[in-house]
């Protein structure tokens, strides 16, 4: 039973929607939480072993979990929180996969977000200025600082001040140690190359099973919003659309389905704010368009859906060898798991190693000795085993978008269509995060393997190579998780979808404020600004509630 009265609705439970949320709890203001999927006890979305592995086993036999499986997170992860194709249906062009990974139930993808935290920096928001850009950020670093500040002080993350230009340093609670693989690794890298080498930042490993994760929603913002008696979520309630005033100026409501009998119900709000994820915001609107309703939003620049993005990664693995003299010390180290913050980071950013002339920044996160098998499972004796993942922005393109299908789901909503495909600037940077990855390991005394060809373990050719994450070439757009724009964020309403508070240009009580609002992808994990940008709109809409 929803208890009314209500002033907001959000719509997602997520990093975006739980920050949202904990901004309007502690303006005092009575809010709903629209979650698609359902809410989870502790105990039923952690799961257990061999449960967990045994549900991931069938559902890959079955083809219930098709992409899924190719994320590294689907096999630590308990395989529930990972939405399965078949129920939850989109589309692509034949020659032009996407990987879309989504988390409905209750916390969202927060529930299976990997935790690094990385401010964007002040050249990234002012290199969307440059010609060769599609879009532009209306806002800068400063408009994003203090809200960075509070946001890590509230969910106490881990990390280094490292005084980069191209990463902003943070508000930390001290670092996660390097292994003992890793300092003697990064020692190496001094001496040879002048590249930086700095902790991850962001959260440690969810040692407390019994507890929800830190790095979730339902760990940190949600979870305080809660206790503050002002917010209520609706879970198994999927929301299909807006619904307009007379006027067309601003909405009145939504209308949201009822999962478990598909009743529609109208929900009625003074303020409306899309935390749902990038695709699904996307969904979202296009539904809401005139186009598809005679009533419905009117969108004057005519490119919502166009210009999606996703980072485009590269990986790499390798074997260092032991240090014979650090044996103890080594067998210490590996005790450390990885996680956001117990891992490392080479943050290259922008245009400080560019061969091969294309646009835009990367970065490159790495471990070793954090996920070591037993030695029986090991091919190479005396190594430890590490990785180096390079991830990098993607430009806007009008070309690489989500629209409508003709088909529709179980409930007769649209189903996304998602068309996106790595171009020539992209296949550059790839080319040249390769080159780079494999200088690094090669000065930092390590030596490549394919990942079949450092574990002892029957017929790991045969399934390691249906992975896309270790192949030469890229992985298809979606496989980073990173998926941003779409309803970019802009300083006139003939450029963009939203003006710079985040309100949709002729519906100003309805606001965008996760990934889809971005005009550009920068290359940083993008979780955390999303999260300062969900928490800058807010407070300003606060503001325009209240006056």
């Amino acid at each position: 039973m929803i208890n009314k009265p209500y002033e907001v609705i959000i719509i997602g439970s997520g990093a975006t929607g739980g920050m949202a949320a904990l901004t309007m709890a502690k303006a005092g203001i009575r809010t709903l939480v629209i979650e698609r999927g359902p809410k989870l006890e502790i105990k039923e979305a952690i799961g257990t072993e061999p449960c967990n592995t045994i549900r991931r086993l069938i559902g890959v036999a079955t083809g219930k979990y098709q992409n899924q499986p190719q994320h590294p997170g689907f096999w630590k992860s308990n395989p529930l929180l990972y939405a399965d194709k078949e129920a939850n249906p989109y589309s692509f062009p034949p020659k032009a996969p996407f990987m879309w990974t989504q988390g409905n139930q209750v916390g969202g993808r927060s529930l299976t977000w990997g935790g690094i935290t990385l401010r964007l920096s002040k050249e990234d928001f002012e290199a969307s200025k440059d010609k060769e850009y599609n879009l532009e950020w209306p806002i800068n670093y400063k408009d994003l600082e203090t809200h960075y500040s509070e946001i890590e002080k509230f969910l106490k993350i881990y990390g280094n001040k490292d005084e980069l230009s191209q990463l902003p340093d943070g508000e930390y609670i001290g670092n996660i140690p390097f292994t003992e693989s890793e300092r003697r690794f990064a020692s190496n890298l001094k001496d040879n190359l002048n590249i930086p080498f700095i902790h991850s930042r962001g959260f440690g490993p969810n040692a407390d099973k019994t507890k929800w994760p830190k790095y979730s929603s339902l760990g940190s913002t949600l979870k305080e919003a809660v206790r503050l008696g002002k917010v209520e979520i609706l879970s198994d309630h999927i929301a299909e659309k807006l619904v307009l005033n007379k006027d067309r100026k601003t909405a009145r409501g939504i209308i949201i389905v009822n999962r478990n009998n598909g009743d529609r119900i109208e929900l009625e709000s003074k303020l409306i704010i899309l935390c749902s994820s990038t695709i699904q915001t996307i969904r979202f609107l296009l539904s809401s368009e005139e186009k598809h309703n005679s009533n419905g939003l009117i969108e004057p620049s005519q490119i919502l859906g166009m210009n999606l993005m996703d980072h485009i990664s590269t990986s790499r693995f390798f074997t260092i060898p032991t240090d014979r003299d650090l044996n103890d010390l080594s067998k210490i180290n590996n005790k450390q798991s990885l996680s956001g913050a117990g891992s490392f980071f080479i943050p290259m950013g922008r245009n400080r190693s560019n061969t091969n002339n294309f646009l835009g920044g990367y970065g490159i996160w790495g471990g070793i000795d954090r996920f070591e098998p037993p030695d029986l499972l090991k091919k190479h004796k005396d190594t430890k085993m590490g990785f180096l993942i390079g991830h990098g922005e993607v430009l806007a393109n009008n070309e690489n978008k989500v629209t409508l299908s003709k088909s529709s789901d179980k409930y007769d909503i649209s189903i996304p269509h998602i068309s996106i495909i790595w171009r020539e600037n992209e296949k550059k940077m790839v080319k040249e995060m390769n080159r780079v990855i494999e200088l690094i390991i090669n000065y930092g005394n390590g030596t490549i393997y394919p990942v079949h060809e450092m574990l002892n373990i029957p017929l790991a050719k045969q399934i390691l190579n249906k992975s896309v994450a270790i192949k030469n070439e890229a992985p298809p757009p979606g496989y980073y998780i990173h998926e941003v724009g779409g309803a970019p964020m802009g300083n006139n309403k003939e450029k963009s979808v939203v003006d710079k508070w985040n309100r949709l240009w002729e519906c100003s009580n309805v606001l965008v404020v996760d990934g889809a609002c971005w005009p550009t992808s920068s290359w940083q994990s993008p979780t955390l600004t999303m999260m300062a940008i969900a928490k800058r709109a807010c407070e300003k809409a606060i503001t325009d509630l209240k006056g």
